[in-house]
């Protein structure tokens, strides 16, 4: 079943009878020699992209040939890289090179920017990175986004990016970053980027909004920028200062787990982030990362 149709079936609500009650978001099955999670430090932000999408069985495990696959990362800031307010644009380039290689049909790159797009896309090198590696950067206007029912326990609907829910993968690659209103934002809170509408409304119960759009947005895969993170000052950050080099990519097909090993790099618990609680709850993932099967390398 391809991803698009999936996500159709179940705003029409027929995901508890296809799989049942508590179906784990983005669930994949796991050869038992395989990781669910992986952190890989070097030198290298696409040498560590890569050694983690290797760690996981490789690109062709998620995607297949002629699949339409859709790369989310945060490009939100008019930042330069070196800010860590937007993802590293090696490691957004070398998920395009391994979707494609892969097989896939296209590898399209795209996000709802906080800052004006133009000057997001262009500023935090990944137009230019996605342009060499030969795929396609797509800009939000307003065909491209449908009021779509989710069906959660807080956002009932909402106005969603269809070459997201379209898809027939798709791959998360947030930043990891300190975040003034919500401590931290990692992986599940990056599916704000796939919406449109009035977006601070979600502020209103954060938590429940993050978990709300994780539940919908079910990616294949998971990709944490961690090479440099924002430590102070997020989401947006400005200073190099407020950086802090940790060298190293997170990966993984439980996001639950992917944002409990995000928050250790900021010496914060994942018991300390209550949506971590709800996911769990909501059958999208384990925090407690002694119950993942987890691999880290060096290289």
């Amino acid at each position: 079943m391809k991803r698009r149709d999936f996500i159709r079936d179940m705003a029409a609500g027929s995901l508890a009878l296809r799989f049942g009650p508590g179906a784990l978001a983005g669930a994949i099955a796991t050869p038992a020699a395989v990781p669910v999670l992986v952190a890989v430090e070097g030198e290298s932000p696409a040498a560590i992209t890569r050694e983690a999408i290797a760690a996981l069985g490789g690109m062709k495990r998620f995607v297949g040939k002629g699949d339409k696959v859709v790369i989310k990362p945060n490009i939100g800031w008019d930042r330069t890289p070196e800010m860590a307010a937007c993802t590293n644009p090696e490691v957004v380039k070398t998920l395009v090179e391994l979707v494609l290689e892969a097989g896939a049909k296209k590898a399209i790159v795209i996000d709802n920017t906080t800052n004006q797009a133009k000057r997001c896309y262009v500023r935090s090198g990944i137009q230019e990175a996605v342009k060499q590696a030969g795929g396609d950067m797509l800009f939000v206007d307003d065909y491209r986004v449908k009021k779509t029912a989710l069906k959660g326990a807080w956002i009932k609907e909402w106005d969603v990016l269809l070459d997201v829910i379209e898809a027939d993968k798709v791959i998360n690659v947030p930043i990891a970053k300190h975040h003034s209103l919500c401590r931290l934002t990692l992986g599940m809170k990056n599916w704000l980027g796939a919406t449109g509408g009035a977006r601070n409304q979600f502020h209103q119960d954060l938590d429940k909004a993050v978990v709300d759009l994780a539940a919908f947005f079910k990616p294949q895969l998971t990709v944490l920028d961690a090479y440099r993170i924002l430590v102070r000052n997020g989401p947006q950050g400005g200073r190099l200062s407020d950086t802090q080099l940790m060298k190293t990519v997170v990966a993984g097909t439980d996001p639950v787990a992917v944002d409990a090993l995000g928050a250790t790099f900021f010496a914060v618990t994942p018991r300390e982030l209550p949506y971590l609680r709800l996911a769990r709850e909501r059958g999208l993932g384990e925090f407690e990362l002694e119950k993942v099967r987890f691999e880290k390398r060096k290289i």
